[in-house]
């Protein structure tokens, strides 16, 4: 399950980073498009996945980049312009396949990242456990301690906060409020990017027209059922990968239900949480407000 959950904790993670600063953040979608594809280009012309990832951090840092000097620089409207990321991406990324790979709908084949399951396998207890996981998995679990670590107990999280509630109040005190968000909204398109670089090259091993199919949005839901926090949002993942885990099973004991009635249960868990949990969540108190220096 942990595995099924790794793309959505880290473009989660990415969001409540976006978030809690202040800024809305719906092209979390297109982001991890555009981490996915560049993950796979970047392994393909390297023979490397570590180089891979760097290029899945990098454009959908630009990515993300665009998005906040549309939104917190020139006072786009934050909705707008994520919806206008996503368009972005989905139809660049297809048709770099056509350019750089010379095919439709999907690449070239690439080598998985390089997992020492044999080693982990000599562990006492979790070794099975361990070896049955892969980089990215680990990695999520590490980034979502580190993010809790930084919002709640650093100074550079209580300034995130502070710029994300009260922008006025933080500028007062000398905090750059433009600065703060905009190195949050990169950072939410950086680890939304390894989110896709977990699906491409962790899984299926090449980039695919509509692989990532909504999961950006289930992470945004699953921000909100945890309430905007590190630690609940890799429960509400957790959950929400619930399905997939059921499909398997299903097939492990030779349950006949149609493989579609589990595509769809992501969404219906998404729908129900939304309904369900949006009115006891409590979003930050400036978010998707524009902030203008000096003005009362």
């Amino acid at each position: 399950m942990l595995r099924f959950a790794t793309p959505l904790i880290f473009a989660s993670i990415g969001a409540v980073f976006s978030e809690k600063s202040g800024v809305v953040n719906i092209g979390i979608e297109g982001m991890m498009i555009m981490g996915a594809f560049f993950g796979v280009w970047g392994t393909h012309i390297s023979g490397s996945s570590v180089v891979g990832i760097l290029m899945a951090c990098l454009f959908a840092g630009i990515t993300a980049a665009i998005h906040g000097v549309l939104s917190i620089f020139l006072r786009a409207n934050q909705i707008i312009s994520g919806i206008g990321i996503n368009l972005f991406a989905t139809s660049i990324t297809s048709y770099l396949i056509q350019v750089l790979f010379g095919s439709q709908g999907q690449t070239d084949t690439v080598k998985v990242v390089p997992y020492p399951k044999e080693m982990f396998e000599n562990i006492p207890i979790v070794g099975k456990l361990l070896s049955e996981l892969n980089w990215f998995v680990i990695g999520a679990i590490v980034v979502v301690v580190l993010s809790w670590f930084i919002l709640y107990k650093t100074s550079i999280g209580y300034r995130i906060r502070a710029v994300g509630e009260h922008p006025k109040a933080a500028d007062t005190l000398g905090i750059n409020v433009y600065k703060v968000r905009f190195v949050c909204v990169v950072l939410s398109g950086v680890l939304a990017g390894i989110g896709g670089a977990a699906l491409s090259i962790a899984n299926i091993n090449l980039f695919r027209v509509g692989m990532v199919n909504g999961r950006g949005y289930i992470a945004l839901a699953a921000m909100i059922f945890g309430n905007w926090k590190p630690h609940t949002t890799f429960i509400a993942c957790m959950i929400f990968s619930l399905s997939q885990t059921f499909e398997i099973l299903s097939q492990k004991f030779l349950v006949n239900v149609p493989t579609e009635i589990y595509y769809m249960l992501p969404y219906i868990l998404t729908m129900v949480a939304l309904v369900f949990f949006v009115r006891k969540s409590s979003s930050p108190l400036s978010l998707g407000e524009f902030y203008e220096k000096g003005k009362r």
